[in-house]
């Protein structure tokens, strides 16, 4: 069993940055595979980005690519998500996942993750 943990959400203008954490239970963390996926209002959850076990590979969505930053420690059983340049339309809550399995693959799709965060709300204001 594992618990996330969310953090770091906020309201910020548009061009800002903000930071999330999500902190995981357990001894197992490295042994999964993570990822941050959001949900806006009105519309169904979508990924966002993808680490695997190690941190050797990631994926963005497009939307993101190019301003968000996805990295994990796994001393500390947490995964980052920087997030700069940031627009209106990144406003959602964004969940964090844990997906069992090692090896190179990154997780884009929900039903790859086991367990999920509660999600914290990311505002941006134009």
């Amino acid at each position: 069993q594992v618990q996330l943990v969310e953090s770091g959400g906020g309201l910020v203008q548009a061009g800002g940055s903000l930071r999330l954490s999500c902190a995981a239970s357990g001894r197992t963390f490295s042994s999964y595979a993570m990822g941050w996926f959001r949900q806006a209002p009105g519309k169904e959850r979508e990924f966002v980005v993808g680490i695997n076990w190690s941190g050797s590979n990631t994926d963005y969505a497009d939307s993101v690519k190019g301003r968000f930053t996805i990295s994990r420690d796994n001393a500390k059983n947490t995964v980052y998500l920087q997030m700069n340049s940031l627009k209106p339309e990144d406003t959602a809550v964004y969940y964090c996942a844990a997906g069992r399995g090692w090896g190179p693959i990154v997780k884009t799709t929900e039903y790859e993750y086991d367990y999920w965060g509660r999600g914290t709300q990311v505002t941006i204001s134009s």
